[in-house]
């Protein structure tokens, strides 16, 4: 049942190439969205009536279908955040922004069942299935970068909103006192002055308000002159931000190292060769660092007179070798009705080009021969140079 939920798990999250029923999913799921927002364009036309009952019936099917991935989404939601408890998990995705939308995006077309008086209103929430979008938005690079960007200028951007605000609302208490004697019906009260203040200073004019009196005109020149610089404030920040985001992702890219560090964590045992050792004496290899020790919950940084002990966890880096072709292990996790279960390795129908490496089983680590018999639940470590589903590429 476990492996099931991983399973669905994956399909309902955003799918990588390799992914047919993943990416399949998430097709669906953006054209279900697509179609409804057509609906809701569609139904403002008077072209729609004869369709009606068939727009309908599509709607239905595709909230049924928003309904369902809601209820799984909360049902696996320990796997999107596998740090906290299952109850703990469902209730922090069920609040998120995520989840929200997720439940707007179904929940309004069930309200008129228990409240016909508001199903006008209620329909007004299928816009919110356009944000759904977002989530398969927010794994492209685009998108980030102007999250990013908001993110690292939030302050400036708050800055500049509060001049903005702080200018909206003495521009409109002067306007009021210069224009209230002269038309008391336009400028009624301070709020009338804040509408014009604001249609003025975000340069939008709609004319429905304005001021009539010589002080009042040449303070509305001066506003309008303001207004022009405090909009172009938030723009020249954001403008600045991408510029500062590029760069950095140019620079990040340009000076990049072509040799990364692969890591592997290794235990030491009662019976290991490095029990009891001090650092300076062990003979690692060329190429291979010791970057860490991990003892009793505690990250240690190795030094020359430190001594090692049976249970600490020693992180080890190595460079990449200076070879033309990569080796990439993909490790398999056998479930009970894979079609390698129950046959010997040498019965098996594979590539030529694929090597099984390892198998894991429980605790034990098998080296396989022709004659080894493949369980339900093995581990297996394969060198392939084809795509195998439900495999996690090992780099080695």
């Amino acid at each position: 049942m476990n492996n099931k939920k991983k399973r669905i798990f994956d399909i309902i999250q955003i799918g990588y190439a390799g992914d047919v029923a993943s990416r399949t999913f998430d097709i669906v799921i953006t054209a279900a969205i697509i179609i409804n927002l057509f609906i809701a364009i569609f139904d403002t036309f008077e072209q729609s009536i004869p369709y009606q009952p068939v727009l309908d019936v599509i709607e239905w099917i595709t909230v049924i279908g928003f309904t369902i991935e809601y209820i799984l989404r909360v049902w696996t939601a320990e796997y999107l955040y596998p740090n906290k408890r299952t109850g703990i998990a469902r209730i922090k995705y069920i609040f998120s922004g995520s989840g929200i939308v997720d439940l707007l995006s179904f929940l309004p077309n069930y309200l008129p069942v228990f409240f016909p008086a508001g199903a006008v209103a209620f329909r007004m929430f299928r816009v919110i299935r356009i944000l759904r979008i977002f989530r398969v938005n927010s794994y492209y690079d685009a998108l980030n970068v102007i999250t990013e960007v908001i993110r690292r200028k939030r302050d400036q951007i708050l800055s500049s909103v509060f001049i903005i605000v702080m200018l909206i609302i003495a521009s409109s208490l002067c306007m009021y006192s210069l224009e209230h004697e002269a038309q008391p019906e336009v400028f009624k009260n301070a709020f009338s002055g804040i509408w014009w203040s604001v249609s003025t200073l975000l340069t939008v004019g709609y004319g429905d308000i304005y001021p009539v009196t010589v002080l009042g005109k040449m303070f509305s020149i001066i506003i309008t002159f303001l207004g022009v610089g405090m909009v172009a404030i938030p723009t020249g920040i954001l403008s600045a931000g991408f510029v500062e985001q590029y760069s950095l992702i140019k620079k990040s890219t340009d000076y990049l190292m072509e040799k990364e560090l692969k890591f592997i964590k290794l235990i030491i045992t009662k019976d290991h060769n490095w029990n009891e050792k001090k650092v300076c004496e062990l003979s690692l290899p060329r190429g291979l660092i010791l970057a860490a020790v991990l003892r009793n919950g505690e990250t240690l940084m190795p030094k020359g007179d430190m001594k090692l002990f049976e249970g600490d966890c020693v992180v080890i880096g190595a460079r990449d070798c200076d070879v033309n072709v990569d080796v990439n292990l993909k490790q398999v996790e056998l479930r009970e009705h894979h079609p390698w279960v129950g046959h010997k390795i040498k019965e098996l129908d594979i590539s030529r080009h694929t090597l099984i490496v390892m198998i894991r089983r429980g605790d034990n680590a098998i080296v396989p021969n022709g004659d080894t018999l493949i369980k339900s639940g093995d581990i297996v470590f394969v060198f392939s140079k084809r795509y195998m589903a439900d495999a996690q590429t090992i780099s080695v």
